[in-house]
């Protein structure tokens, strides 16, 4: 793997996994006042997003995609935007900042194991040493959070299972169409996985939009929805997928790491948290681990389609 493409790849991974830190704070506070539905917020992620990725298409060279992978594309917006970013929606009123972030941090274990059965991407020691090293150090990171006020103070089993459902189908997108996102440019593949998703969403979503009162919505709420729609959905998934064709699967879902340091960064920033050794030492592991995956030379190429 050549080094520019190896470093490209590691910048995109890092700034779409930072912005998915801010977006935790954010997408909390919008779905926890109940002002719009998440399915509705979802089908406008969708509808703003992909019409941003149909007009940059329009500035850049035509790329014809293959009839037979049309069904994949549909396939691949179901299960890596519409499942995953749904059930996040739906899940996040119902859980502390705390579980949330333990949950999410899970998404590289599930990774590996998919794209060793799928990619045929083989488990090294390196790999699964990795993993855990970075593990380690985001629990010790995350126990230590206290609930914010005005949050949720237990977690429902109905918000749980909502998240790790969205970790689990962003894990099984990141393993199994990476093959089918290395084969087209970054913008030609996300304006179809857009449009597919708004076509499914928008009618179900309808009814629920409708019937918000645009009026009564604070202006803080308007900007954390254009947060969620231009840098949550369209600059952070244009990134994912450059850097699906620059490093493997399971280093891409190690940057998910990044999303409770930011949270930390944020709160510190704000005086809600005070920066301590013990937070230093967590970053650390973290990032030690997301090194040790990059060594980890053996199976980093996966199996091309003939």
């Amino acid at each position: 793997m050549k080094t520019g493409n190896s470093l490209r790849g590691h910048a995109a991974a890092f700034v779409a996994y930072a912005i998915f830190g801010f977006n935790i704070i954010v997408c909390k506070d919008l779905t926890s006042e109940g002002l719009i539905p998440p399915l509705g917020i979802f089908t406008l992620r969708s509808l703003v997003a992909g019409a941003l990725f149909w007009l940059l298409s329009l500035f850049l060279p035509a790329e014809k995609v293959e009839k037979k992978d049309y069904l994949k594309i549909f396939a691949a917006s179901m299960l890596g935007f519409l499942t995953c970013q749904l059930t996040f929606l739906v899940g996040i009123p119902h859980i502390t900042p705390m579980d949330c972030s333990i949950l999410t941090v899970m998404t590289p274990i599930y990774t590996m194991f998919v794209a060793a059965l799928v990619l045929k991407e083989p488990i090294t020691l390196k790999k699964a040493g990795g993993v855990i090293l970075s593990f380690a150090g985001i629990i010790y990171l995350v126990i230590s959070r206290v609930t914010a006020p005005g949050t949720v103070t237990e977690s429902s089993p109905f918000g749980i299972f909502m998240i790790v459902l969205n970790s689990l189908s962003f894990a099984l997108y990141l393993g199994i169409f990476r093959p089918l996102i290395a084969k087209y440019s970054v913008v030609t593949f996300m304006k179809w996985i857009f449009l597919f998703s708004a076509l499914v969403a928008t009618p179900l979503a309808l009814p629920g939009l409708i019937r918000v009162d645009w009026v009564t919505i604070p202006g803080e709420q308007f900007a954390e929805l254009a947060y969620l729609i231009v840098c949550a959905t369209f600059i952070s998934y244009f990134l994912i997928p450059v850097a699906q064709k620059s490093i493997r699967p399971t280093l891409v879902s190690m940057y998910s790491y990044v999303q409770p340091i930011i949270a930390i960064a944020v709160s510190i920033g704000m005086g809600m948290e005070a920066l301590t050794w013990q937070k230093i030492l967590a970053t650390v592991l973290v990032f030690s681990g997301v090194i040790l995956v990059n060594k980890s030379r053996e199976g980093s190429k996966t199996p091309q389609k003939k």
